[in-house]
């Protein structure tokens, strides 16, 4: 239900206090600033936090690197830090809420209860521009977070509330120089925390309860949508806020596309579905992928495919432990599905090359040419956290996996015979093409991945996303009360 109120139009929620508690306590986010005030030395920090949704009537999500900082999940603040000699002042900067609109959003805390809660000053964002003008002058240095959910899209937006009030702060203060500030916090966020470790494992376990669920309803005649509505809901039954990204449920040509998410397609008999959803827990996010043979069992070709992947995915997980780096991971998948591909006719040899799009220079760099690319079109790995794309430790220096660090490995294999059609016409992609195109048509519209979380400790790596994966596995799980007659699985 829905009301008009001065005008605007609100819809009827339940009138509560907002929500201060959190699994993280105050302590743990002081911490955090510490760090990143030794980090920085004399400076100010200035972040921006989300925004109230203008799209729907659905709850703010706050902001990955405000949150860390913070923990201050409410929507409109801003956020200052002052670093003088070693010492941080904290300061929130928040936005009031007319008490009548209160009444159907939710109240938010006042300065007392951000203190008690939070261990923060608080202060009214209208006075943010006057404090910065002030510290202008100050001699300090300055640093910046940028307001985006996901940095993986920071480059694509540069029109948020946070760029456009720190462009206009810089042009008033010229010369002033505002650095980066994500650079030195997503080195406190790479190494997750036992708390934060914590928030995760229930994310996975969260997550591992939609694909098991999935798994028992999976079946031709069903949709797309039906599978998502099962994964979400089982998810949210399990604590989860939200997913943790948009759920991709691709069956068919569906599944060779990465990031499918219409999940709106048919469950035809005899197709592959490829399902990567997983939920988010108190901001935490997992990330799972699971292939499934649609009519309950994988086909002979489906079964080397799969089990390709699946041996790719162990051989990564096998070189990607504490103190090793994480590039042995990438090249062991890679070598393991190399070799499978050219066993099966896809690519002419483990080492073959071809000439992708853009024309690199495969002399120069010949990993970025080699045939297996085709047919295997990403990474295996990233970190988790805040950011179901979140910065790891192994990310940066040697590049070695240490403990504190969390992070996904999923290989793929994806079949289409739509990727021969876009490649340049070249000699070398002419031989190519013809040598491998009967057994691409044979495949086509194939595409697995498997895709499960890891935390690295002390002793190795802790396996939190345990859903089913081997090829029997997966068939058991898919053979639980189906009704073969209709071809669904009773509840």
């Amino acid at each position: 239900m829905r009301w008009m109120v001065n005008g605007i139009l609100l819809a009827a929620f339940a009138v509560l206090p907002s929500a201060l508690g959190a699994q993280i306590g105050s302590a743990e986010y002081a911490a955090r600033r510490d760090s990143l005030a030794a980090r920085m030395g004399d400076g100010v920090l200035v972040a921006f936090g989300a925004r109230t949704p203008v799209t729907d009537f659905g709850p703010p999500t706050q902001l990955p690197a405000f949150h860390y900082l913070t923990g201050f999940d409410e929507p409109d603040a801003a956020f200052v830090m002052v670093v003088r000699h070693g010492a941080a002042t904290p300061v929130v900067y928040t936005t009031p809420i007319d008490p009548r609109v209160a009444m159907y959003y939710g109240r938010r805390p006042d300065s007392t209860a951000i203190r008690r809660e939070f261990g923060l000053t608080a202060r009214p964002f209208a006075s943010l521009r006057a404090d910065l003008d002030t510290l202008a002058g100050s001699g300090l240095a300055f640093f910046a977070l940028a307001d985006f959910e996901d940095a993986d899209f920071a480059r694509a937006d540069s029109v948020t509330r946070g760029q456009l009030f720190m462009r206009a702060f810089q042009l008033a203060h010229a010369p002033l120089a505002v650095r980066n500030g994500h650079t030195l916090v997503n080195q406190l966020r790479a190494r997750k925390s036992p708390a934060e470790l914590a928030l995760l494992r229930q994310a996975a376990a969260a997550s591992v309860e939609g694909h098991k669920a999935a798994m028992r309803l999976a079946a031709p005649g069903l949709h797309e949508y039906d599978l998502q509505a099962a994964l979400e809901y089982e998810f949210r039954r399990h604590g989860s806020s939200r997913p943790s990204y948009g759920s991709i449920v691709g069956s068919g040509e569906n599944g060779t596309q990465l990031h499918y998410m219409l999940d709106r397609g048919p469950l035809n008999a005899g197709d592959l579905v490829v399902i990567d959803a997983a939920g988010e827990y108190d901001g935490y996010a997992a990330d799972v992928t699971r292939t499934l043979p649609v009519s309950g069992h994988f086909t002979a070709d489906q079964r080397t495919l799969y089990q390709l992947v699946r041996d790719a995915q162990e051989a990564a997980v096998r070189n990607a432990k504490p103190g090793m780096k994480f590039a042995a991971a990438q090249d062991s998948s890679v070598a393991v599905r190399a070799r499978g591909l050219a066993r099966l006719g896809l690519i002419e040899s483990e080492d073959a090359l071809y000439d992708p799009p853009g024309h690199p220079d495969c002399a120069q760099r010949p990993a970025v040419c080699r045939q297996v690319n085709v047919w295997t079109i990403h990474g295996i790995s990233h970190g988790l956290g805040l950011a179901v794309h979140d910065p790891a430790q192994f990310y940066t220096g040697d590049g070695t996996v240490r403990p504190g660090d969390v992070f996904t490995v999923e290989p793929g294999i994806y079949v289409n015979t739509a990727f021969l059609d876009i490649l340049p016409d070249t000699p070398r992609n002419r031989a190519f093409i013809a040598k491998v195109r009967p057994v691409a048509e044979r495949l086509n519209h194939t595409g697995v991945r498997i895709e499960d979380d890891y935390i690295a400790t002390a002793t190795g790596l802790e396996w939190i996303t345990p859903a089913p994966r081997e090829i029997g596995e997966v068939e058991a799980a898919m053979s639980v009360a189906r009704d073969t007659a209709g071809g669904r699985s009773r509840p």
